[in-house]
């Protein structure tokens, strides 16, 4: 009897075997030959589970957003601090570690790219990928008006914010000697004294 192959993940090993090679030629130049070899498959195989380089692409990013967001909601869960929570959804653009500079970039090479793409389907990706920080920051604010630390008409500016870490992480990739972190705490300092809610 034939070995039965669930596709999801075996497009999740065949992706996740192209990392270092997506790290070392980078987006525009990985192949979808480049990540058959990479994979150990041949390229007739990878079209089985792939469409095309940006699916392979998409998945190796979707995999590792994935993870992220699983490791920020278990901090969040873990957290008393409505600030530290809130801190822990911009931790992605706010951490200059090693590690997480290698995962920066990729995200720098993937957003050129996807401005200089003509095609919708970088767009419609990129979409999928908001929807995480918006609908976390709901949550973490929801619980905080429960709680009385935070105004209710701060659910307002739930968009505001999504666009706010796009420019400080666009403000990173661009400007010299920016303070993704110093920015971040100056924000977060103006929107507690607006909207937190002062203990009588």
């Amino acid at each position: 009897m034939p070995k039965i192959v669930n596709k999801e993940e075996k497009r999740i090993e065949i992706a996740m075997a192209c990392v270092d090679l997506l790290h070392e030629v980078g987006i525009k130049k990985l192949t979808v030959a480049a990540a058959a070899k990479a994979a150990g498959i041949g390229k007739g195989t990878i079209y089985e589970y792939f469409e095309s380089k940006e699916d392979i692409i998409f998945k190796i990013i979707g995999v590792h957003i994935a993870e992220h967001n699983e490791e920020t909601l278990k901090k969040i869960a873990l957290s008393n601090n409505i600030k530290e929570k809130i801190t822990c959804l911009f931790e992605f653009v706010l951490d200059e570690s090693e590690e997480n500079n290698i995962h920066f970039n990729g995200f720098k090479e993937y957003l050129s790219v996807m401005l200089a793409d003509t095609t919708e389907s970088y767009k419609s990706f990129n979409c999928v990928c908001d929807d995480f920080f918006s609908l976390a920051l709901k949550d973490v604010f929801e619980d905080a008006i429960a709680k009385g630390e935070l105004k209710e008409n701060s659910l307002y500016f739930i968009n505001s914010i999504a666009i706010f870490k796009k420019g400080l992480a666009l403000s990173r990739m661009s400007v010299n000697d920016f303070s993704a972190r110093d920015a971040y705490e100056e924000f977060i300092d103006n929107f507690f004294d607006l909207l937190g809610k002062k203990n009588d």
